[in-house]
């Protein structure tokens, strides 16, 4: 009896590090296997999101009205574009596309953004949430922009139906 009591703990104490050793630690953040996916820890505006690794990403080729600027008002549309970015990608996994500049002139990363098939910075345009700001040299989806923009605009969504914008 003490004999298969013995073996039946030998054979618990196994599983359990066969668990450990060929699923991980369940206790880690379970992150996808891609090299360019982050997680989005927390949305700071309609454009701007601070990564888990503590790298603040500037969404390229838009701008939203601004939520949080210091000394400087909420603008028009400005809470619900940061509303809808949080929707689509806060504490989830995002993909990362660069194009020439890498930083901003305040540290952050330039980038496209994509989440579960959706090019985030477009979305934000296609539904009057932001508006096309291109900055040269990152021009890479300048003309998808823009002309998501006239559509946006044409329709009035978003800030386009709720905002005295001249754009």
């Amino acid at each position: 009896m003490k004999i298969s009591r013995f073996f039946a703990l030998i054979l618990l104490i196994l599983i359990g590090f066969s668990f450990i050793f060929l699923k991980g630690d369940i206790n880690k953040d379970k992150k996808p296997a891609a090299d360019n996916l982050y997680f989005v820890k927390r949305v700071i505006d309609g454009d701007t999101i601070l990564l888990s690794n503590g790298k603040r990403v500037r969404y390229i080729g838009i701008n939203t009205p601004e939520s949080v600027a210091p000394n400087r008002p909420v603008e028009c549309f400005g809470k619900e574009a940061s509303g809808f970015n949080k929707k689509l990608v806060e504490h989830k996994y995002v993909r990362l596309e660069r194009d020439i500049s890498d930083v901003d002139k305040y540290g952050r990363w330039l980038r496209y953004v994509y989440v579960d098939g959706t090019f985030v910075n477009l979305k934000l345009v296609e539904e009057g949430y932001a508006y096309a700001y291109t900055v040269p040299p990152d021009v890479k989806y300048a003309d998808l922009f823009l002309k998501a923009q006239r559509e946006a605009k044409a329709k009035g969504k978003g800030l386009w139906g709720r905002c005295q914008r001249k754009r």
